[in-house]
């Protein structure tokens, strides 16, 4: 009636209590049930395998000898940081109420450390220096082949510097002896032309026409086209610089290649001296003439191929068994370009590295 009549009965307190144990352990045991469900749902997902924890092996026996259980003792060495007893046993003072204390503890297996002997502990370490070892010894050679590469950028770079600077002062002095040509030329009409008028002059106080005779032409045709002879038999031939140098410096990276680096200095440097005597005395025979059965020759210069083929760009003919360079064949600015690359391939570490 009463409840037909909505009114609620009172409980006695010790009723009212049971029922709040019964409805609390009901709900418990969903929770449970509920738990145990979620870890099968879990491990049917392929999460991690749980396995039982590990601890140190001597710190457990300690615990174990002060008569504690091996699951208390797994707990307090794991959740006290597994250092000290004595923070294992402060743990387990503190939670002596949890209700699986006594149970065996599960982790999951990637969270557990594996625990090395010494000998492997030191195995593995000696592993990871060598493999330090090895990462820095390739980072290095990488430094170093990066620096080898920019050494040799840079080296053809100012070679390249060196070549073109070279050939500017060429092209200067080419045009110098050009401007000189000219300016000698005009020296020589105006010196013509007052010896023209000196002439006139003589034969006007001779009392002869000013005027030559055609005998007196004619002699002086003669004698003007004799001298011109006269002087194109002594001047050299003139010859470009730039593509001379141009064939000098490709003999002398061949001679390099095929010879080695102390023979080339050798052969380049006796060569030197060669181009040096004749430049400074053109008119010297002996400065002019190279015997190349002469044994310092076969050793200094002929044992490089191609030595015999520069000092021919310079100038010289192989006749007999000797190179000769002739008086009216010698080119002052062929052999100071001769000189200048001898000297560029020898201060030069990176010559004939292109």
């Amino acid at each position: 009636d009463a409840e037909l009549l909505g009114i609620k009965r009172k409980k006695k307190p010790a009723a009212a209590a049971a029922d709040a144990a019964a409805e609390a352990a009901g709900e418990g045991g969903a929770a449970a049930a509920a738990g145990k469900e979620g870890a099968a749902a879990a491990a049917a997902a392929g999460d991690d395998e749980l396995v039982p924890v590990e601890v140190a092996p001597e710190l457990l026996q300690e615990l174990l000898a002060m008569g504690f259980g091996e699951a208390r003792c797994a707990r307090g060495l794991h959740f006290s940081g597994n250092s000290s007893v004595e923070g294992a046993v402060n743990w387990l003072a503190e939670h002596e109420g949890d209700a699986d204390l006594d149970e065996p503890l599960l982790v999951p297996k990637a969270t557990v450390k594996q625990h090395l002997s010494a000998e492997e502990a030191r195995a593995q370490a000696a592993e990871l220096l060598r493999k330090a070892k090895v990462k820095r010894e390739k980072e290095e050679a990488d430094v170093a082949r990066i620096r080898e590469r920019e050494r040799i950028r840079v080296g053809k770079e100012l070679q390249e510097a060196k070549r073109k600077e070279e050939d500017g002062a060429m092209r200067r002095m080419v045009e110098e002896r050009k401007r000189e040509k000219a300016e000698e030329a005009r020296a020589r009409d105006a010196l013509r032309a007052k010896l023209e008028q000196d002439r006139r002059e003589r034969r006007r106080k001779l009392g002869l026409p000013e005027e030559l005779s055609e005998e007196e032409k004619a002699r002086e045709a003669d004698k003007a086209r004799k001298k011109a002879e006269e002087e194109a038999a002594r001047h050299y031939v003139y010859v470009k610089p730039v593509s001379v140098i141009e064939k000098l410096r490709a003999q002398l990276v061949s001679m390099k290649k095929a010879g080695g680096e102390e023979p080339f200095k050798t052969a380049a440097g006796t060569m030197l001296k060669y181009i040096g005597n004749v430049a400074r005395s053109p008119d010297e025979d002996k400065f002019r003439s190279i015997n190349m059965g002469n044994a310092a020759f076969q050793s200094r210069v002929a044992a490089v191929p191609g030595s015999v083929d520069f000092l021919k760009l310079v100038g010289f003919q192989e006749a007999d068994g000797v190179l000769q360079l002739p008086r009216d064949q010698v080119n002052m600015e062929v052999l100071n370009s001769a000189g200048g690359e001898i000297n560029n391939a020898l201060s030069n570490p990176f010559f004939g590295m292109l």
